[in-house]
């Protein structure tokens, strides 16, 4: 199990590692960092998965199903909400169906977790859920990252996925999205990009969400400023904390808790 910082879950799995930039909310993914640091270590899931540019590191396009990975819940005898493929995305389309399948069923067999699993791909995974998995899970969270008004049509794709708990990732927030339709969504993750290369968000972006949230009943999560506070001063992720509006956010959807 690898244990983790991130804010609204317990713990990461990846069955999957490698990714390619998708859109605009890529450009300073924590996870090609990451993996260039385990490709350094020699760690053979994440041998190549990086090209090293000028820019920085940038994912090479190979894209690695670890199949041994897959009994790794098992082991987990404590409940936990794991974040599925924090190096990945698992519905990208170097991943094949049947190692889709195959996630699905571990998930399937250790009802005592809940899955959160993020795709910048729900295309795909409206098409997998409905087509070919044909399977509710009650502990599986489907959802997709938004980073601003140029992919909101993402989620209408969310949206017509079934899933027990669907949820978007207004990370990193780096500009309007409009007005959404939070119809049908359970949960809306909110939060500004860190590190030294990172974008600012402004407050009236986070006011956009947070308004629409309570207006459709849609928990909502602040989980960072990042490295720009809400006075447009750039400092670290942790000095500029997550206090909005005054206090902290860590609204949750409904879920069975006795299983978490």
């Amino acid at each position: 199990m690898a244990e983790t910082e991130i804010e609204w879950t317990d713990a990461t799995w990846n069955p999957v590692a490698g990714c390619t930039i998708k859109s605009a909310g890529c450009k300073n993914c924590y996870a090609m960092n990451m993996a260039r640091r385990l490709d350094a270590m020699k760690i053979d899931k994440y041998r190549g998965l990086i090209t090293k540019k000028k820019t920085g590191p940038i994912w090479s396009g190979i894209v690695r199903e670890d199949r041994a990975s897959l009994s790794i819940p098992y082991g987990w005898k404590k409940p936990r909400k794991i974040f599925v493929n924090s190096m990945s995305d698992l519905f990208h389309d170097k991943v094949s169906e049947s190692f889709i399948a195959d996630v699905w069923k571990v998930m399937e067999e250790t009802p005592q977790h809940n899955y959160q699993i993020l795709t910048k791909r729900p295309e795909r995974m409206q098409l997998m859920v409905k087509k070919k998995l044909k399977k509710i899970l009650p502990n599986v969270w489907l959802g997709t990252s938004v980073e601003d008004v140029r992919v909101i049509s993402r989620i209408d794709y969310l949206r017509a996925t079934p899933a027990a708990i669907r949820f978007i990732s207004f990370e990193p927030l780096i500009g309007s999205v409009g007005k959404v339709d939070l119809n049908g969504i359970h949960w809306a993750i909110v939060g500004g990009e860190s590190g030294n290369k990172a974008r600012p968000i402004k407050e009236e972006w986070i006011d956009e969400i947070y308004g629409q949230c309570a207006a459709y009943n849609t928990a909502f999560f602040f989980k960072q400023w990042g490295t720009w506070g809400k006075d447009n001063k750039k400092r670290s992720k942790k000095a500029n904390g997550r206090v909005y509006r005054g206090r902290t956010w860590d609204e949750m959807p409904v879920y069975n808790q006795a299983s978490s």
